[in-house]
């Protein structure tokens, strides 16, 4: 295509690619550590090409800006508490591509990686790993059937099958010596950050941590926490919601009056009480909001921080499971606390590592240098497109994952 692209890596641990109009195209670290050869990550930034030049980015940019919108006016309906927790989920929203506009850029893309030289049918492979990781994920999150919803496969709705109808309609010729680059992509990643950036806070386990900010707090078993840049999430049963994050309120005011006056102002409270959390000032009530989503109860919880600062917990439940989970509510506004510089200090963030394997090495012996509590194995596995059955040979490079 004749428009000029920008490229960018977004520094983020979730696999995601995505492209906006003007040539705009990102791709998050965590999609770099997935893909295994350089043809790989051709076959995603060709795909997504294809989506600018059919010009399916101009019409889903404005489908988002009506999510956007949405969301916007929940948001002056129901107050910031709700607008705030729809903003956070607006992009479980947005509508995905159809089969038809995937179609397209398949063979678009397909094109685009032939007439440089890449193997067509990296598309296929890196899918494969995709669909591997999606899988992964959503097991470790407790959620096995719902594998689509944690991948780009979410919005891009696409199987083997479709890409290699996209490659024999494409009649791309076939690369007679074709581009893989595995070992220069490889030598390229050594080191890259995975997972949690220390700077944005870590997950480890129902545990986040900020070593910067120093605090730390845990979720209840059976929420699943996600980390943004603005705020920490955590998902839990039937629509039940933990949002963490840290916001600015007035020089002296304390927090029941932040709590009433400006977070909640537009909400009906009850239960309201001042509470010490860890020695530090805290604040607590509870309101039920209705909107497009049904009925809500939310837990609200301001913490001190600073003079001007405070952390806020915005503890969401469906009201059938408000009593249930209420315990567990309770407990993690009472696991915040500061780190100690000692503490902070010991945090130190996972980076992706080449692995060259030697005489006598298996599968479960290397997945032991994963520097992960659980699943190490699998992720060893996935992070690499093995299977347990497969055999490695020495001189062969692998990744892990190190501290």
């Amino acid at each position: 295509p004749d428009l000029a692209f920008t490229f960018t890596v977004l520094d983020s641990p979730i696999v995601n690619a995505f492209a906006l109009p003007g040539g705009y195209v990102y791709v998050t670290r965590g999609l770099l550590a997935l893909a295994d050869d350089e043809a790989e990550l051709a076959s995603v930034l060709a795909h997504e090409i294809g989506h600018v030049t059919a010009r399916h980015t101009a019409e889903r940019y404005g489908q988002t800006i009506l999510a956007q919108g949405g969301a916007l006016g929940a948001g002056l309906l129901l107050g910031d508490v709700a607008g705030d927790l729809t903003g956070a989920t607006t992009m479980l929203f947005v509508r995905s591509w159809s089969r038809d506009q995937e179609h397209e850029a398949d063979l678009l893309g397909v094109r685009y990686l032939s007439r440089v030289g890449y193997r067509p049918q990296a598309m296929a492979s890196f899918l494969t790993r995709l669909q591997a990781h999606s899988r992964l994920e959503a097991e470790i999150q407790g959620r096995p059937g719902e594998a689509d919803e944690f991948s780009l496969l979410q919005t891009h709705p696409r199987t083997a099958d479709r890409i290699a109808l996209a490659i024999r309609e494409a009649g791309a010729k076939p690369v007679a010596d074709p581009l893989i680059a595995r070992d220069l992509y490889l030598g390229k990643i050594d080191g890259l950050l995975y997972g949690d950036d220390p700077k944005q806070g870590v997950i480890r386990g129902r545990r986040f941590l900020h070593p910067d900010l120093r605090f730390a707090f845990e979720v209840p078993d059976g929420f699943h926490l996600l980390n943004g840049p603005e705020q920490v999430a955590a998902r839990g049963p039937e629509g039940a919601a933990i949002v963490f994050d840290r916001a600015p309120k007035a020089a002296g005011a304390s927090m029941i009056a932040y709590l009433i006056r400006d977070w909640a102002k537009d909400a009906t409270l009850r239960d309201v009480e001042t509470i010490t959390v860890n020695g530090l000032a805290a604040a607590t009530a509870q309101t039920r909001l209705r909107g497009r989503r049904g009925t809500l109860d939310f837990r609200l919880v301001a913490i001190q921080d600073d003079a001007d600062s405070v952390y806020r917990f915005r503890f969401v439940s469906p009201p059938k499971l408000t009593g249930a989970l209420a315990e567990g509510f309770k407990r993690t506004t009472y696991s915040f606390r500061r780190l100690s510089p000692g503490e902070a200090a010991q945090i130190k963030p996972r980076r992706l590592r080449l692995y060259r394997v030697r005489p006598g090495d298996t599968l479960s012996g290397i997945s032991r240098r994963m520097a992960f509590d659980s699943y190490r194995l699998q992720r060893f596995l996935v992070l690499n497109g093995l299977d347990e059955k497969d055999l490695i040979r020495p001189g062969q490079t692998v990744k892990i994952v190190t501290e």
